[in-house]
């Protein structure tokens, strides 16, 4: 390169200004200012990196936590389907045995019921048999006995009667 140190080039001048402004700008410590500001900017840049640090590590420890819970919310939730289980097949299993409690019940009061009807029947059957044989009797002996041995046949009967209830 050629540098031309004539006063009426512009070359010097251009220099000469360039000169001055570099050392306007070390007289006024700008050199320092943006420094200081690089070095502001730097620690602001450190200060979030080490922001950014703290987050992800809380982040991380909150991730940890959730994944606890979760799995512990799990097996809180299959303890439950599980005691569910053994709570249905408990109230099955007395479901069934009162059912057939029930049905037992049921099939002895149909068969007390039964007998109970069979006993009145046998009752009325008895009674309705007896009122005929009676009308039988009665209508035998009206027709065949004379008056004398109607009324010993009465003394009889009330004497064995009078026997059979004491």
């Amino acid at each position: 390169m050629y540098f031309d140190f004539d006063p009426a080039g512009a070359t010097i001048w251009v220099f000469l200004a360039t000169v001055i402004f570099l050392a306007a700008l070390v007289y006024f410590g700008v050199h320092k200012k943006i420094g200081g500001a690089l070095d502001a900017r730097a620690d602001n840049i450190r200060a979030e990196l080490d922001e950014a640090r703290r987050l992800r590590e809380e982040a991380q420890a909150l991730l940890a936590s959730f994944q606890r819970k979760q799995k512990e919310a799990e097996e809180q939730a299959d303890q439950i389907v599980q005691q569910a289980r053994k709570d249905a097949e408990a109230m099955a299993a007395q479901s069934r045995a009162d059912l057939a409690e029930r049905l037992e019940r049921r099939a002895a009061q149909a068969e007390a019921k039964i007998a109970n009807a069979e006993a009145q029947a046998m009752a009325e059957v008895k009674s309705r048999a007896a009122d005929m044989a009676v009308n039988a009797a009665e209508k035998i002996l009206r027709s065949k006995m004379t008056p004398v041995e109607q009324g010993k046949l009465i003394k009889d009967g009330i004497a064995q009667m009078g026997k059979a209830l004491n």
